[in-house]
């Protein structure tokens, strides 16, 4: 099944991958600075710890 969306944005990604001659270290530069320009509207989460598996769950297997 084909998703129109899912293959823009890998046509974007595809064309912005070529402008770096698929050099990731510059990709991801490039991604930093465009980041830079973003200031506060980039939302950056703690990571979540995950919890050990209680005993209950260790019986439903």
């Amino acid at each position: 099944m084909k998703d129109p969306i899912v293959d823009e944005v890998r046509k974007y990604r595809m064309e912005h991958t070529r402008q770096f001659n698929f050099d990731l270290h510059q990709i991801c530069e490039d991604l930093r600075k465009f980041e830079s320009t973003l200031g506060d509207r980039v939302v950056r989460l703690e990571p979540r710890r995950i919890q050990p598996p209680t005993r209950n769950a260790e019986r439903l297997r």
